[in-house]
């Protein structure tokens, strides 16, 4: 499993990545598993993306920026919680929300730090890859040689703590096949709090 990409992408402190994290037959057991789930339109302030979503364990409302407990996570998808905590040395009841996402072809995701009450955030990408994007939160820090742009490949795991989760924003380009994402996210404790004007954009 690789861990690193080449030497010339220096990455920010915090952001994991780790090549070929799941088998195909696990892939293939969580797209049935999501096949099951119906999804839906995300919706930010009245406008309605072209991804679809479908959140487990806790909710976050673009509406009211307020985080609510939700469904709880189904079963199909203990397997890949317990291996990736396992794999970077959280315990499986620090993760608060499982999020499944369909984003058909030229579906993106436009630069965005996720909502202030989560912590550390962890990816994995189904069907296709896609190519993510990196850049300082910072507006003065924001230029054209900021931004880190880099694949992210299919049945890939990358994780966002510490400096790459509170500093940096991250988008994705538009996706050139179907491809579906599930994001696990652990909360910010009350002392840890950050900016809450900065949430997830569309």
């Amino acid at each position: 499993m690789n861990t690193l990409f080449p030497l010339e992408l220096s990455l920010p402190a915090g952001f994991l990545y780790y090549d070929d994290f799941l088998t195909e037959a696990e892939e293939s057991k969580l797209l049935d598993e999501i096949a099951e789930l119906e999804l839906h339109n995300l919706t930010y302030h009245g406008y309605k993306a072209n991804r679809k979503v479908r959140s487990f364990g806790y909710d976050y409302n673009f509406e009211s920026n307020k985080l609510t407990k939700g469904a709880p996570i189904p079963l199909g998808f203990e397997f890949l919680i317990q291996k990736i905590t396992d794999h970077i040395g959280i315990q499986k009841n620090e993760v608060a929300e499982l999020l499944v996402t369909e984003y058909p072809v030229g579906s993106v995701i436009n630069w965005h730090r996720d909502a202030p009450q989560f912590l550390l955030i962890a990816g994995i990408s189904l069907l296709s890859d896609c190519i993510f994007r990196l850049r300082p939160y910072l507006k003065e820090q924001q230029t054209r040689s900021s931004i880190i742009s880099f694949p992210v490949k299919r049945r890939s795991l990358y994780v966002m703590k510490d400096a790459a989760r509170n500093d940096w924003q991250h988008s994705i380009s538009p996706v050139k096949s179907l491809r579906y994402s599930i994001t696990l996210r652990t909360l910010r404790t009350p002392e840890k709090k950050e900016d809450p004007s900065d949430l997830s954009r569309l």
